[in-house]
């Protein structure tokens, strides 16, 4: 009976640390990259545009637009592999941007979240710089030069349509 219960408590403590681990695991890891096709061009409001720059993974995610130069044909996709509220900042960003979070599921989508002229961080203190955290889960945020959004009339719940090389996926 003692061989049992000692067996037991040995166990109950395996299971448990083996949670604790694959916790801090899943905590600390990030997401991994996308995986699947990545639109390379997108429509809203009856204008397409091609993708300058995609980020689909952890480090590109991070770069973004940093110490890139920004100007009104400039856009970029950032891909993640699973709805989140996925948070945004402008370290080392040289321009304003416009970003938009858009809710997608195939080829089409739904803007959900928007930011609008978000100022630069030019600081060397990257933790100074505001967050922009959205209040509805998304898949692609889409960056552009700040005046994007209004010049093509962008507000929330506007449709994106994307597009895979000339193609309607």
């Amino acid at each position: 009976m003692v061989q049992v219960s000692r067996l037991m408590i040995i166990t109950v403590v395996a299971v448990v640390t083996l949670i604790g681990v694959y916790t801090f695991y899943v905590a600390t890891s990030g997401p991994g990259p996308v995986t699947t096709l990545v639109p390379s061009s997108f429509t809203v409001n009856g204008r397409t545009y091609s993708f300058t720059y995609t980020a689909t993974n952890q480090a590109q995610w991070r770069e973004g637009l940093m110490n890139k130069v920004v100007t009104n044909a400039t856009t970029m996709l950032f891909a993640f592999p699973y709805f989140s509220n996925w948070q945004f900042w402008m370290f080392d960003t040289p321009a304003s941007l416009d970003m938009i979070w858009v809710n997608a599921t195939g080829s089409s989508g739904r803007v959900v979240y928007l930011i609008t002229s978000a100022p630069p961080c030019l600081t060397s203190v990257s933790s100074t710089c505001a967050r922009y955290t959205p209040t509805a889960q998304a898949n692609y945020v889409i960056e552009a030069k700040a005046g994007f959004a209004t010049a093509n009339n962008i507000t929330l719940g506007s449709t994106i349509r994307f597009g895979w090389n000339n193609s309607t996926k």
